[in-house]
């Protein structure tokens, strides 16, 4: 196939733009801010205790950006002790005790696991912007990518990129 023929069906596959032979084929960046990988030091930094800085909580390894609520995950409001970190359990067991605020799924019943989805899903992934995700959930426990990885939502995320 010439290298024009190519670009043309490139782009067509990829919505990019119409398959009109007279177009160039140009990149065009994603409208939102790309995804980066965080470590639990660098995800403490997001824990809402600096004014002006963002506020940033993890699910599933799935870091959001919960800025926006900031009256629920700001600084003295009620949500505050799942910021800065993966609260998975304690989002799922609907626990602020600092014993829940993990990552750590393990040893939670069918009804907490649904409904660390239903939430997950319908509240998380619905009204906060994904910003990237926490290293545990695309690293392996040596440090190699996690190959399985599938990002939420996010088709111009590359783990490739990260490393």
């Amino acid at each position: 196939m010439a290298g024009g023929a190519a670009r043309v069906l490139l782009a067509a596959l990829l919505g990019a733009l119409p398959a009109r032979p007279e177009r160039e084929l140009r990149f065009k960046p994603p409208a939102e801010a790309s995804v980066r990988l965080f470590t639990e030091p660098e995800l403490a930094r997001y824990d809402g205790q600096q004014e002006g800085q963002p506020i940033y909580l993890a699910v599933k390894g799935v870091v959001f950006d919960v800025t926006s609520g900031k009256e629920f995950y700001g600084k003295g409001a009620p949500y505050n002790a799942l910021v800065g970190k993966d609260s998975t359990r304690g989002v799922a067991k609907m626990s602020l005790d600092p014993a829940d605020l993990t990552h750590d799924i393990t040893g939670l019943t069918e009804e907490e696991l649904k409904s660390l989805d239903d939430i997950f899903n319908n509240v998380y992934k619905a009204k906060y912007p994904i910003v990237g995700y926490t290293s545990r959930r695309i690293l392996n426990e040596d440090g190699s990518p996690n190959l399985d990885f599938k990002p939420e939502d996010q088709p111009h995320f590359n783990i490739k990129d990260e490393f």
